[in-house]
């Protein structure tokens, strides 16, 4: 942990989100020894997935927004709320706008400005893409923070959202390379395709981190806006999917013990 901590936090939230890209590999890996993965334990993930970004929402970027905005010109409350809105506005404009298309659906249900130019595999990588993005720049702000001296930001804290994202990111993993491989394409193919989705993560966070060192004050904004976005993406995207082929309760329960591990990760070691 010493050395961790000696790091720049630019680099401590790229080595971080080189871990989460690394858990998106994990589960895209998956293709190289079956075409397909029980869809009770997709399911699950998917579920336990929206537990883990719930949980990460409040505990690491709202709570410590709510604190870091006391004291100042504006109410404590009124930073947040105003970062919460627009990181769920942000991630339905560009819903609207980059053609993509949700893991299992038909390529007609493509979504996005002229989707049907692009290719299936395209757009599945491109749907985990966007819903990367707030992944990654919510572990380079929650770095950024901590850089920033603020009391409520703690580097365990941030490692822990680090991790929670991670797990998250390996059923990601799973639904892009999968549908990939029982459409035809090569395990290789469906790998490198899976797996692609991740590698944003690392840039956002770069930016993430670089954005509240240079421009402090946009801290409670930038950490509220991580958590809107990634409310937006359970809202939207993890917890429909969890649900649609009927495992609801198993849904339900994975997400409540997902909910409870970040917790516990997030409080206990933050």
């Amino acid at each position: 942990m010493e050395w961790f901590s000696g790091l720049s936090p630019v680099h401590q939230a790229l080595l971080a989100t080189l871990f989460t890209w690394g858990m998106t590999a994990l589960g895209a890996a998956l293709v190289f020894t079956t075409k397909s993965v029980n869809q009770k334990f997709l399911d699950s993930m998917l579920g336990f997935a929206g537990g883990v970004m719930i949980a990460a929402s409040y505990w690491s970027l709202l709570a410590p927004a709510l604190e870091m905005a006391e004291g100042g010109n504006l109410p404590s409350w009124m930073p947040a709320a105003i970062g919460f809105l627009f990181g769920g506005l942000f991630l339905l404009i560009a819903d609207k706008i980059l053609p993509h298309l949700h893991p299992d659906k038909p390529i007609e249900s493509a979504e996005g400005i002229h989707p049907m130019k692009k290719r299936r595999s395209t757009l599945l990588v491109l749907a985990i893409t966007l819903h990367n993005i707030p992944e990654g720049l919510a572990v380079g702000v929650a770095f950024g923070a901590v850089a920033a001296g603020f009391e409520s930001a703690t580097l365990t804290g941030a490692i822990a959202l680090a991790m929670g994202i991670g797990i998250q990111n390996f059923p990601e993993g799973v639904a892009v390379s999968m549908p990939l491989r029982r459409d035809g394409l090569s395990r290789s193919k469906s790998f490198i395709y899976g797996q692609f989705s991740g590698m944003v993560e690392p840039i956002a966070a770069v930016i993430g981190a670089m954005a509240v060192i240079f421009i402090e004050p946009l801290l409670p904004y930038a950490l509220s806006f991580a958590a809107g976005a990634m409310i937006f993406v359970v809202a939207e995207e993890v917890i429909p999917g969890s649900q649609e082929k009927g495992n609801t309760d198993l849904a339900s329960i994975s997400l409540m013990i997902g909910f409870t591990v970040m917790m516990i990760l997030d409080v206990a070691l933050g």
